[in-house]
């Protein structure tokens, strides 16, 4: 099996790039973040409440989280249940914020990610992919941009959508964030050693798309 790591900071594009490059290979994205919502699903409907860290630890264990094509869509699977419709709910977005931080949370799901690449081709992107979930993987790409070109992007994309955002408010969140994730205790954002840098900030998606095929195309 091949597995593909894309790590980077918040707003590199890395899930957007992710779901092309598995796309043009035929490979399975990773989609982490439905992970942790699928997870989080599983605990809402268990009755147990986002509060309470020591019912959730010893929960988690009992949710088989995959992820499969079933009639040519890529499905979340809670239990062999197509959980895609529920992942983006109220209650679901409420209680993945809080299960997230507990430690048997993310140790229950970075070893179903693992079990995900051991059994299929897959495409993972996130901040830890390449040097704590998947550190064998076969090709590592540390997807970056400028904090600038960061903001530019998410301002844009907030305007598209009728808001009124101010640029240098989403820089210095962009910035603070860089910060949080690469000084956390737990597995902190940092290039593996092993990892390709592509720094994105005067490429085009397709440009970048393309670049990470070739890199990918070299190795395996």
């Amino acid at each position: 099996m091949i597995s593909i790591a894309i790590d980077g900071p918040a707003g590199a594009g890395k899930s957007t790039i992710a779901k092309k490059v598995a796309k043009k290979l035929s490979f399975i994205y990773v989609d982490t973040g439905a992970m942790y919502r699928a997870m989080a699903l599983y605990l809402h409907r268990n009755g147990i409440s986002a509060d309470d860290a020591g019912e959730i630890a010893k929960a988690c264990g009992g949710a088989e989280i995959s992820i499969a094509y079933r009639d040519g869509e890529q499905v979340v699977l809670l239990n062999g249940e197509n959980v895609n419709p529920y992942l983006r709910t109220q209650e679901v977005s409420e209680m993945a914020s809080k299960s997230s931080a507990v430690p048997q949370v993310r140790t229950r799901l970075v070893q179903l990610q693992r079990e995900l690449a051991a059994e299929q081709n897959v495409v993972m992107d996130g901040r830890d992919i390449g040097t704590v979930v998947l550190p064998d993987a076969q090709v590592k790409i540390y997807l970056t941009a400028t904090v600038g070109v960061r903001a530019k992007r998410r301002f844009l994309e907030l305007r598209e959508k009728g808001e009124n955002p101010v640029y240098e408010e989403i820089a210095a969140e962009i910035a603070d964030r860089d910060r949080r994730d690469m000084t956390r205790k737990v597995a902190p954002l940092r290039q593996a050693d092993d990892a390709v840098l592509v720094d994105t900030s005067d490429m085009t998606i397709e440009e970048v798309t393309e670049h990470i095929l070739g890199i990918i195309r070299s190795r395996v």
